[in-house]
């Protein structure tokens, strides 16, 4: 019997097993698109110009000031490293250092214990626990000059702090607090102190309202104390936390300017005089912007050494 051929396409049971046909992807079948669209690149490009214009660019000019010579008429004078080795060998320079560095850790220590104690304090809701917040970071509404003129009264010889004192037995005699080099820096921590603790209780406030209570809960159980729950099960959870605040306490405390220069400008016989300060007066007072520039790069080294070296340290803990 002769053999019949067909021409036919094989059934679908006798085709090769290529897999499954694609599949549309979801983007597509929604009809929409990776391609990014204009708006999206005009807002980030925008903000990154102004970024680069107004903080970049004139960081950059200002460490090529640093090794000129200039008061801001006519052509800049190139001088080398001299700015650099006249400010080494500057005796003011070396107190702004030493009172920099105790204010570093004057005012970062103290506003951040004082502020993690007050955020663990009000962490729990109780009646009233919204006014007291709002009542410490209230000082935060007013800049660092205000707040500094407001604690320049409060220091008067006959201001309200001498009055207190006095009441409560404490005879200071009318102590010139701003006047008195012994006190000037410790009056001025205090103020900025009073306003930097609220602005770091709402951060570790909203730190603490992402921890997990069933850990702390658990670590009870265990009989941890209340110290061993907060040192090894809500620490930990702060890392993040501690990560900005570190960073924000160090350049908040390289910058301060405002509030030294509202109560003493640098004074009495240089007692408060801070980098900041110091840069401050001798680009702008003394109109020479190579050796202000100068400082500035100083400051800037300093801010950035302590952030990588905290940085580094907190991820070899974590490894």
């Amino acid at each position: 019997m002769a053999n019949v051929t067909s021409d036919a396409p094989p059934l679908a049971a006798d085709r090769p097993d290529d897999g499954p046909p694609p599949r549309r992807g979801l983007l597509a079948r929604r009809g929409v698109t990776s391609r990014v669209p204009p708006v999206i690149w005009v807002l980030l490009l925008v903000p990154l110009a102004v970024e680069l214009f107004w903080v970049f660019w004139p960081a950059f000019n200002s460490f090529q000031l640093s090794f000129t010579k200039w008061n801001g008429v006519g052509a800049a004078q190139p001088v080398g490293l001299k700015n650099y080795r006249t400010l080494f060998a500057d005796p003011v320079f070396h107190t702004a250092i030493k009172n920099t560095v105790i204010w570093a850790i004057g005012f970062g220590g103290l506003s951040v214990l004082i502020g993690l104690a007050l955020a663990v304090a009000l962490n729990r809701p109780r009646r009233g626990v919204g006014i007291y917040r709002s009542a410490i970071y209230l000082p935060m509404v007013f800049s660092l000059a205000v707040t500094g003129l407001f604690w320049r009264v409060l220091y008067q010889p006959d201001g309200p702090i001498n009055t207190v004192l006095a009441a409560i037995g404490v005879d200071t005699g009318e102590h010139q607090w701003l006047a008195d080099p012994r006190t000037a820096l410790a009056a001025i921590l205090v103020a900025a102190i009073w306003r930097q603790a609220g602005y770091i209780m709402v951060l570790y406030l909203a730190g603490l309202k992402g921890c997990d209570p069933s850990l702390e809960e658990a670590a009870a159980v265990d009989g941890a104390t209340a110290w061993q729950r907060f040192r090894f099960v809500v620490m930990p959870q702060l890392k993040n936390v501690n990560t900005v605040v570190f960073a924000v306490t160090v350049i908040d405390s390289l910058r301060t300017f405002d509030i030294v220069w509202a109560m003493t400008r640098g004074g009495p016989y240089d007692s408060t005089q801070l980098l900041s300060t110091y840069m401050y007066q001798v680009g702008f007072s003394l109109v020479n912007l190579g050796y202000g520039s100068a400082i500035a790069v100083v400051i800037f080294v300093l801010a950035i050494a302590f952030i990588i070296t905290y940085l580094v340290r907190a991820t070899r803990e974590e490894d």
